[in-house]
C-alpha cells in the first residue's frame, strides 16, 4: 500500500533528521545495492573458475596431479560460492516491492486439474501397449486439451 503523500514528507523528514544526527548509522541502514553485491559474487565466482580450468588442465597436461586435483578443488569452491549466493536473494526487490506471484489456491483457474482418464487396472496389458493406449487417447482429445 503505497504512502499518503503527508506519510511521504514524514518519512523524508525522519531519515534527514538521522542522517543528519547519526551519519554512519544511517549509511549503514541504508544498505548497498543487493543487486550489484550478487552480481560481484558470481563475476569473481565465474573469475576464479576460470583459474580453475586453468589449473586443472595444466595440472593433465604437465602430468602434475596435485595441481589437477587443486584446479578442480577451486572450481567446486567457485560453484558452490555462486550458487550460495543465488539462494539469498530477497523475495522483494530493492524498492520493497513483492514480486507478482501466481495465484495457486485451491479454488484458482491455474490449480484446476484436468478430467482424468477412464481408469484403468494398474497392469492392463504390456509397457507397449499402455503407451499406445495413452498416444490413442491423446489423439482423441486433441493433444493438450
Amino acid at each position: 500500500m503505497p504512502l499518503s503523500d503527508h506519510e511521504q514528507r514524514l518519512l523524508e523528514q525522519m531519515e534527514q533528521a538521522l542522517l543528519a544526527e547519526d551519519p554512519k548509522f544511517a549509511t549503514a541502514m541504508r544498505g548497498a545495492d543487493l543487486r550489484r553485491r550478487y552480481r560481484r559474487r558470481a563475476v569473481v565466482a565465474g573469475l576464479v573458475f576460470v583459474v580453475g580450468v586453468v589449473m586443472l588442465m595444466t595440472g593433465a597436461v604437465t602430468q602434475v596431479i596435485p595441481l589437477g586435483v587443486a584446479g578442480f578443488v577451486v572450481m567446486l569452491g567457485s560453484s558452490w560460492y555462486a550458487v550460495t549466493s543465488w539462494r539469498r536473494v530477497p523475495l522483494t526487490d530493492p524498492a520493497g516491492a513483492v514480486p507478482d506471484v501466481p495465484d495457486i489456491s485451491p479454488g484458482s483457474a491455474r490449480r484446476q486439474r484436468r478430467p482424468k482418464a477412464t481408469k484403468r487396472p494398474k497392469n492392463s496389458g504390456t509397457f507397449m501397449e499402455r503407451m499406445e493406449q495413452r498416444w490413442r487417447d491423446r489423439r482423441e482429445r486433441g493433444f493438450g486439451q
